[in-house]
């Protein structure tokens, strides 16, 4: 370890001329172009806003790192001079700024954090042309609550001046400690925290012993944060062959790519696999590590199936060998998993989406898995989705049933039916027409019950509200459902997670029993849902888009 000499920095009191008024946070922080982002004051009124609204500031530690975009050196520089000058007593801060979000959840857990700043946009591209983001993570390790943002929006409304102090910038290259002012800062290796959680939950020998066999695999970081995590784990400690981290070098602009683990983003990962004998297992996590898309040989499972089958074979696990709590999921996840919780006779929870949700019930011990159809699965390890966890979880069942993927998924389909599921994202659509779109459908849905859809009928239709069983709150507006008669459904969305226009996010659900045909390409399965929502909604017509910009 090495230590920096004492630097007497001068504190000093930064007055704006006008506050800024488009700093509302979303249910993964604030999220805007990396422009914005180097606007002069704007990442500082923000993080001043937040130093004014965090619990135990004042002699506090805080937890600080990112997925190493463009403008997280820079980010963590102004934090740290910022967190001095409002009186925290330490920041932990990792190597060379690299810190996925989840590795950033344990550390907040195991160091007992006042909470976290965590610097990504999550897996939106990065550079000087893409985005930038600021997520404040609470004690718990978790997202903080619509409270805490609504407060800090409030703050950077009003706010006339920010305190900072002037000193030289540390060095991030290696592990040491270093002080600004009365303000201690630990550099740490972020990765040696994270691998010892994960051999807690984990058999690695196991594992071990069926990546050291005949087993080829593929996992891409996307140039994201869980580069090294990923070499650390499957390389160096679990003995998969030098180069099956692909892409592994965590790069400010995702290597011009768009780090988002899906069937067109990683479209080289899923040709290996998809369409290629070489590789028995692939994997791919997004720029801040908490989502994952899982692959075996020509086989890939869709999220919504992914956290059904950890559910079901959750005993493999050291972690879970006792059994589970229960499980939750999102609402626009499909309900795979609830008939496994029937099943297993443990309770399950529909939420909104958003993890903080999840992270109610996981404090309470009511769940133990929980996931959402976005790519991002998780456990009460952690109060964050975690991409590296559900690789690795994966790979212990493969190593404990010793058969494919593809067997893995016919296994539980023949045992539990299949819920065909798709994800349909009309992306950058403008503003104006993506609200016109959902608020016509919206002012539609009391008429539509009885009515015919798709050869079948429509049996409800609603916007999703959620009435939190923990602390009683009510969140309203989350999505627009019909609900079919015969249990099949399809959700209608606006995302809020892009910088450019808006999102429209179709989501299509169709269970078969286990009698069924189960072999069906799910976009042929169902392709009268799609044909009978892109009518009703006139989504071609509103957005002028032929076909979805992705396709899940």
């Amino acid at each position: 370890m090495t230590t920096s000499a004492p630097a007497e920095p001068t504190k000093r009191q930064v007055r704006l001329e006008t506050p800024f008024t488009d700093q509302k946070p979303g249910t993964s922080g604030l999220r805007k172009s990396s422009k914005q982002f180097e606007q002069p004051h704007y990442l500082e009124c923000f993080i001043e806003a937040v130093f004014q609204t965090l619990s135990g500031v004042e002699g506090g530690t805080l937890v600080l790192g990112g997925d190493g975009r463009y403008g997280n050196r820079r980010a963590i520089d102004v934090i740290l001079r910022m967190g001095a000058a409002h009186g925290l007593s330490k920041v932990i801060v990792s190597t060379n700024g690299i810190l996925s979000t989840p590795a950033a959840s344990n550390l907040i857990r195991k160091r007992d954090a006042i909470g976290g700043i965590i610097l990504s946009a999550s897996h939106n591209p990065g550079g000087p042309d893409g985005d930038f983001g600021v997520k404040v993570n609470g004690p718990n390790g978790g997202p903080t609550p619509a409270s805490f943002t609504d407060a800090v929006f409030e703050c950077t409304k009003t706010l006339e001046q920010y305190s900072i102090v002037d000193a030289d910038q540390i060095s991030l290259d290696t592990p040491g400690e270093h002080v600004i002012g009365s303000m201690k800062v630990e550099v740490i290796d972020g990765v040696d925290d994270f691998v010892e959680l994960m051999q807690q939950l984990f058999d690695f020998d196991r594992i071990s012993d069926l990546i050291r066999g005949d087993f080829p695999l593929a996992f891409d970081a996307m140039h994201a944060v869980t580069g090294p995590y990923a070499q650390r784990l499957l390389v160096d400690r679990l003995g998969a062959p030098k180069g099956s981290v692909r892409n592994g070098i965590p790069l400010e602009d995702f290597g011009a790519g768009h780090p988002d683990p899906n069937l067109t983003y990683a479209h080289e990962l899923a040709d290996l696999l998809l369409n290629g004998d070489g590789y028995r297992f692939g994997a791919a996590c997004d720029g801040d590590g908490d989502r994952n898309m899982i692959l075996g040989n020509r086989c890939f499972v869709n999220p919504s199936d992914s956290l059904a089958v950890l559910t079901a074979n959750a005993t493999v696990a050291p972690a879970y060998a006792d059994g589970l709590a229960g499980v939750a999921r999102s609402m626009p996840t499909s309900s795979a998993v609830d008939v496994v919780a029937r099943e297993l006779g443990i309770a399950c929870f529909e939420t909104p989406t958003g993890w903080k949700f999840f992270g109610n019930l996981l404090d309470a011990g009511q769940i133990t898995l929980c996931g959402e159809e976005s790519f991002g699965t998780g456990s009460n390890h952690v109060r964050e989705k975690d991409g590296l966890w559900a690789v690795l979880f994966w790979l212990q069942i493969m190593a404990e049933r010793r058969c494919s993927i593809a067997e893995i998924m016919a296994k539980h389909w023949s045992h539990f039916g299949r819920h065909y599921y798709s994800r349909h994202d009309y992306e950058a659509v403008a503003s104006d027409a993506a609200h016109g779109l959902y608020d016509r459908l919206e002012g539609m849905l009391p008429s539509l019950v009885g009515q015919p859809f798709a050869g079948r009928s429509i049996g409800a239709a609603d916007n999703f509200s959620y009435t939190d069983p923990i602390d009683h709150s009510v969140t309203k507006g989350q999505g627009l459902r019909i609900l079919l008669n015969d249990g099949s459904r399809v959700v209608v969305r606006l995302s809020g997670t892009g910088t450019q226009g808006a999102t429209i996010r179709v989501y299509l659900e169709s269970y078969v029993p286990s009698s069924g045909d189960l072999n069906q390409d799910p976009q042929i399965a169902l392709a009268d849902m799609i044909s009978g929502i892109n009518g009703l909604a006139e989504i071609q017509k509103r957005t002028g888009m032929d076909r979805p910009t992705v396709i899940t």
